[in-house]
């Protein structure tokens, strides 16, 4: 689709892509989305393995903004999502310890399924790699009456063009941490009792998750998310990783059993660690930046607030 002076491009289909989308639609603002993957998501990303999904990214997320809790029960009503846990063991010093907090949801069918979910209405092109966003603002030379780019600021930062500064300077403040994911499939299920487990202290691991429990179908698959100091070593070549990070479950967990497969996924920006205060950011050049880096603490929730508000923002000024 060729979008014209008149129109919004958005450049990312994660949660916060869609949710800005969702609004400029909502508000009668013609948009695209265009998203460099297969399948919108972004970090809220699962892969099928024999057919099951199991989340790579975001390991869960919570609702403590009423207007996302909206948008929480009506994937409920969907039967998009189920409520998980409010208690996650913690691994350190002091052994292992039972730690509340707030309810954790997930989705059985994969977390990406919610992305889609929202974007099931919205004019999503996949498949469409951006290279440039420049003044106009144009996008890959096309004139756009605004440009969203809702993704990690360094991969953000690549497509825009320096002479749009007031952007650049914000994508340059940002800081991110790698991490890789394994999802770890076992002949049987042979862990003690844990829905998921923050790892405190270790050398390869930040995070485990019961993907069985998680998903409600009892499969002998973990999840589990690395540090980044030890993903920063691997970002070449992930799959290398795996034994290593199989071993550091087995040892943790005190599994008999070896993995029966292994499946690395890296994240060169899986989370930001300095994030701005402001929700967004949207300048006078027409550029608008979103996603889970704008606003504390990273989460989807965030993220989608970033989204929404931006959207909201854009809608106004160009009414």
């Amino acid at each position: 689709m060729a979008m014209d002076r008149t129109g919004v491009v958005v450049v990312g289909a994660g949660i916060a892509g869609v949710a800005c989308a969702g609004e400029l639609r909502r508000a009668g603002v013609p948009v695209e989305i265009r998203e460099r993957g297969r399948v919108a998501g972004g970090r809220m990303a699962s892969k099928r393995f024999d057919g099951r999904p199991a989340d790579l990214g975001a390991a869960y997320f919570t609702a403590s903004d009423p207007d996302f809790a909206e948008v929480v029960a009506g994937w409920q009503a969907a039967g998009l999502v189920r409520e998980w846990t409010d208690t996650f063991v913690a691994y350190g010093e002091g052994g292992r310890q039972d730690v509340g907090g707030p309810m954790r949801w997930a989705a059985p069918r994969g977390l990406r399924s919610l992305v889609e979910h929202l974007a099931q209405e919205l004019p999503l092109n996949v498949n469409r790699l951006v290279l440039e966003v420049g003044p106009g603002p144009t996008v890959d030379g096309q004139r756009c009456r605004a440009a969203v780019l809702a993704m990690p600021g360094p991969q953000a930062a690549l497509l825009l063009d320096p002479a749009l500064a007031a952007a650049t300077e914000v994508l340059g403040e940002q800081r991110w941490s790698p991490s890789l994911a394994a999802v770890l499939r076992f002949p049987a299920r042979r862990w003690a009792d844990f829905r998921g487990a923050f790892v405190n202290d270790h050398p390869v691991l930040r995070l485990v998750c019961d993907d069985g429990d998680r998903r409600g179908d009892q499969a002998p698959v973990l999840v589990a998310h690395t540090t980044a100091q030890f993903a920063a070593g691997h970002l070449a070549q992930p799959t290398a990783a795996a034994p290593t990070v199989e071993a550091a479950v087995r040892d943790l967990l005190a599994l008999p059993d070896r993995a029966v497969h292994v499946h690395m996924h890296r994240w060169t920006y899986a989370q930001p660690t300095a994030a701005a205060t402001a929700g967004f950011h949207l300048d006078e050049d027409g550029i608008g930046l979103a996603g889970d880096a704008f606003g504390t603490p990273p989460r989807v929730q965030t993220a989608w607030r970033s989204g929404r508000d931006l959207g909201r923002a854009l809608a106004r000024r160009l009414a």
